[in-house]
Order: structure tokens, then sequence, then C-alpha cells
């Protein structure tokens, strides 16, 4: 192997193991004032993570008034990324309420 080579490949692997190790993801709660108690992070697809996708995902949820994710829509967002999204955000817990109520949370997918 040539001597310039493997300094690059000594700078790249400098690079990766230096990187601050982050949650690949982050969800931010857009529009709604009941207050998360339990928020799960979705499982970056494999098939995302190999094709380098990234993007966001915006789903609509009803959420029951005993604070359980009574249902999940698609805004929208990457096709790949979305079921990981919604598979998430059916496992958060919400404060309860006296009704239930609409929330709208965007799961930003950043890292591969």
């Amino acid at each position: 192997m040539q001597v310039g080579r493997k300094w690059a490949i000594a700078i790249m692997l400098s690079a990766f193991l230096a990187a601050p190790i982050t949650s690949p993801l982050r969800a931010a709660d857009s529009t709604s004032d009941r207050t998360v108690i339990s928020r799960v992070d979705p499982v970056y697809p494999e098939l995302a993570r190999r094709a380098g996708i990234t993007g966001s995902v915006k789903l609509e949820a009803v959420v029951a008034a005993n604070g359980t994710v009574r249902s999940v829509r698609v805004i929208g967002g990457h096709p790949v990324l979305s079921q990981a999204a919604q598979d998430a955000m059916r496992k958060w817990r919400y404060a309860p309420a006296t009704s239930d109520s609409t929330v709208v949370v965007v799961f930003n997918f950043n890292h591969v």
C-alpha cells in the first residue's frame, strides 16, 4: 500500500472516531400543548443507512385522553424512513388530558 494512501485512510478513520456519538435523529413536537412523558427514538432503517438516505418525516398523531397514541398518519417525508418514524411514534406517551388531541411531530433523520 502506498504511503499517501495509508495517510488518507488514517485521517478518515481518525475523523470518524473523533466524531461525537449522537442519536441519528431528532424529534420535534411542533404543534401540541400536551407534555410528552416518554419518547422512543426510531430505529434507523438499514436500507436507508446503506443508501445514505437522510431527511425528515412529518407525522400527525391522535393522542387519547389517557396519553397513549391512538393513530398515526404520515403527512410527508421519505417512504423508506416513514415506517420507522410511525413505529416509534406509536410508543410515545403523553400526559393525560380531558380529551383526545392531535399533534404533529417531525422526525429528522440526519446521520447515516
